[in-house]
This record gives structure tokens, sequence and C-alpha cells, in this order.
């Protein structure tokens, strides 16, 4: 499943609502404001409920610093939906995703993150932002399949 950027589909209300966090005081991570980069899957027919987290520094250097996966849903529905019950474990919750950039300071960023995910609000945003995500890329493959007017000559 190809995971896509938040903000190639949603431009400005990604920007505006990706979840930055300042850390002023922590034993491991260097200070600085990290922000946390949503990547949802683009395959139509996929409704795996779940992002991609990269998270970078504001300092612009462009390096991921973890790549958190988290899928919001139960076991149940990750066993029933695509995968064997052992694995369905691994889908569910907060984890560093094993395919994907990961550096010394992942574990620290994955523990802020699973601060994060305690505020309900913050995972609503989650789930809107999926659902605001896929049904872009809907209108997108609609607008594909219409065919064009042709104007008179």
């Amino acid at each position: 499943m190809p995971m896509t950027p938040l903000y190639t589909r949603l431009g400005r209300l990604a920007f505006d609502e990706t979840r930055m966090l300042d850390v002023r005081s922590h034993p491991t991570l260097p200070l600085g404001k990290y922000g946390f980069l949503e990547l949802y899957c683009d395959e139509l027919d996929c409704d795996c409920r779940r992002v991609i987290i990269q998270v970078f520094r504001e300092d612009f250097s462009r390096q991921t610093w973890a790549t958190i996966a988290y899928g919001w849903e139960d076991v149940s529905f990750y066993h029933r939906s695509w995968v064997s019950e052992e694995d369905a474990w691994r889908f569910k919750g907060p984890s560093l995703d094993p395919l994907n950039t990961q550096t010394e300071h992942s574990s620290a960023l994955l523990e802020l993150f699973q601060d994060l995910i305690r505020n309900p609000d913050y995972v609503e945003r989650l789930k809107r932002h999926y659902s605001l995500f896929k049904d872009a890329i809907l209108k997108e493959k609609e607008s594909r399949r219409k065919p064009r007017k042709r104007g008179r000559r």
C-alpha cells in the first residue's frame, strides 16, 4: 500500500493541522520543534484505517527522525480485514515502522507520539484526515472517468 503525504491532497489543511511539538527539555532528544507529518494509503479500495507519521525537525534538513505506524481500530478489525490474528497486533496502535527510516531518537519520538494519542481530539483529527484523504482520491478517480466535453468548431 503506497503511503502519500496528506498535503498532496489537502494542501493548506494539512499544513495548518500538522502536529508540532516544541521540545524544550528531554533527556535524549535534541531541543527544537518536531513535526508529525501524516501519510495515508492512496489505494482507493484499501480501508486500512492507519496512518504513517514521519517525524521531522523544523530545521528544514529533510531528515526523517522517526517513522511511526499507527492503526486506531481494534485488533479484530485488522484481523477481519486483511491480516492474520498474530499480525493484527502489529497494525493496532503505534509502533516504529520497520520498513522505513529510523534514527537513534526514534524510540523517544514514539513515546512522544504515544503521549499525543492520549488526546482523543488528536486521534479524531487523524481519523478525519484519513476520511478527507480517501474522499479526495475518490474525487480524483471520478474526475478521470468523466468524458470531456468537446467544444463546437
